[in-house]
């Protein structure tokens, strides 16, 4: 099966190849739930996302990665922060492809829909806000995840 390993600041990750624009998505239930799922690839929580496409809007690809992902639909309403922290290296064993981080963290609220697994994500479900951070995590999710728990309502830039 095909890995996703998350290298940071080692000296044993590969070098980047690859810098692909990506969107996570923070979607919140009326409870104030976060939507998670338990990706495939590594078996580590995460919250829905993945490349921005051609054609594409960033608001449009946090849409579709999130219903894609946990049968979830969404509407954005807000910025987390920008993560493209070079130290930080993602390896995808199936091609090779090593990128360099480059996302966009967008916050949401669930519309419609129940949450279902896919083939990116082995489980979805709704964590309360105080149960969250104690999941498996990469570094750079828990971050990602904090940076959103803060509440400061003004965008990370990192």
């Amino acid at each position: 099966m095909a890995k996703r390993i998350d290298y940071y600041d080692d000296p044993d990750a590969p070098a980047a190849n690859s810098l692909v624009p990506s969107v996570n998505v923070i979607v919140t239930n009326d409870a104030g739930e976060v939507l998670m799922i338990r990706r495939t690839d590594n078996d580590n929580w995460a919250v829905p996302g993945g490349a921005i496409d051609l054609g594409e809007s960033i608001p449009q690809a946090a849409v579709r990665e999130t219903l894609e992902e946990t049968g979830i639909t969404c509407e954005i309403t807000g910025l987390v922060g920008t993560y493209s922290d070079p130290r930080h290296v993602i390896l995808y064993t199936s091609n090779g492809e090593a990128r360099q981080e480059f996302s966009l963290v967008l916050t949401a609220r669930a519309v419609s829909g129940e949450p279902t697994p896919s083939d990116e994500s082995r489980e979805v479900r709704w964590v309360s806000r105080d149960q969250v951070v104690a999941l498996r995590m990469d570094r750079s999710m828990r971050m990602r995840i904090e940076h959103y728990l803060a509440g400061v309502g003004i965008p990370y830039v990192g």
